[in-house]
């Protein structure tokens, strides 16, 4: 079957429905499903819901209980195929042929091994109509740590970097403001759609973050604060450590480390996790296991706000898949530290481009 206009406009809907629960249903992806059926001539949502706080319950049974009986002969759409193995909750696709949707629209399909392409081989199998791929660019994006945490064994990564006139990201040692309000309100915007934002000690011993939402309505809505800290040099007066009680905060460092040190962490309510340094003999974290531990903890979707040492570092790796520039109009001088190069941006691709408050904000994506 292929897809309507309609079709295309639904899960237009569903897919902004569905971005409402970016960085609150990890470990699982933030799905979103709509009840539709005719009244009258016309189409009518009568259920919609997104996969709740913490991964459970997931979004179709809660639409189809929402909907109740209207749900029969009706048609769903989801953002992403639904789930046909036996979790800590039945499968939805059981859901669907039992409420007796007579069709299904479905985004993209799910890359878990434990899903991929069962769930709609098994709603055909009841006698279902199902439509697949509708919208799935915009869907891919938006599952993107999804899909990354099942085909990588990593989070989706995005670096956030704000550079003066100049090409600067700031100045060595000292704490610089570079962008205006409405451009630090969206950093706020992203968090609040990240499961976790990663700096390194660096930055969290210059600027002495809190890294929370700070934003009206948002508060709720801080995402795991992460350190990549080798030598385990994060102080107990730091604001990360005496507000770790109040929002999650980890430090990852290695093997090498003090382990009085990761005590004192400890004690203030910090998960300390080790991790292998990046070679034999070698120093710092090894990225590519800090982030696999991450995953661990269900982590799908990561904000990078360190500074240009750990930047660089992501992007060496191509450890990096999306990239959110803010460009102020200031100048720093001088004795600022060098921003991204622009043979940095050479593998990714420009999605997008326009003016928050006076600072230029561009985003970039790798395609895999």
């Amino acid at each position: 079957m292929t897809a309507t206009d309609l079709d295309r406009r639904l899960m237009a809907a569903a897919l902004r429905l569905g971005r409402r629960g970016l960085g609150l249903t990890w470990p699982n992806p933030s799905v979103a499903c709509l009840i539709v059926r005719e009244l009258d001539g016309a189409p009518v949502i009568v259920a919609s819901a997104v996969t709740a706080r913490g991964g459970r319950p997931h979004a179709e049974t809660q639409a189809l209980a929402e909907a109740g009986p209207a749900a029969r002969g009706a048609t769903a759409y989801v953002t992403l195929e639904p789930c046909s193995h036996f979790g800590k909750t039945p499968p939805c696709a059981d859901a669907l042929v039992a409420a007796g949707v007579a069709r299904v629209v479905v985004a993209l399909g799910d890359p878990d091994p434990r899903v991929a392409g069962r769930g709609i081989a098994q709603l055909r199998q009841a006698g279902i109509a199902v439509v697949e791929n509708v919208l799935a660019d915009s869907a891919a994006r938006d599952h993107a740590g999804h899909i990354a945490r099942v085909a990588f064994g990593r989070p989706h990564v995005t670096l956030k970097l704000a550079q003066s006139a100049d090409g600067f990201v700031g100045r060595r040692n000292e704490r610089v403001a570079i962008t205006g309000p409405e451009a630090n309100a969206r950093v706020h915007m992203l968090r609040a759609m990240s499961d976790a934002v990663v700096i390194g000690i660096g930055t969290a011993l210059t600027d002495d973050p809190l890294l929370t939402v700070r934003l009206p309505g948002l508060e709720g809505r801080s995402p795991v604060r992460v350190v990549f800290d080798a030598d385990l040099r994060l102080p107990a007066t730091a604001a990360l450590v005496r507000t770790a009680r109040e929002v999650p905060t980890q430090v990852i460092t290695t093997w090498g480390a003090d382990p009085a040190c990761a005590e004192v962490l400890s004690a203030a309510g910090v998960v300390v996790h080790r991790v292998t340094p990046p070679w034999l003999g070698g120093t710092g974290v090894n990225l590519h296991t800090a982030l696999r531990e991450l995953v661990k903890l269900g982590i799908g979707r990561v904000l990078l706000e360190g500074g240009p040492t750990l930047a660089r570092a992501f992007l060496a790796r191509a450890l990096v898949d999306e990239i959110v520039l803010f460009e102020s109009p200031n100048r720093i001088g001088p004795d600022g530290l060098a921003g991204l190069p622009p043979e940095a941006l050479a593998s990714f691709t420009r999605t997008g481009e326009g003016l928050v408050g006076v600072d230029r904000m561009t985003t970039y994506w790798r395609e895999r």
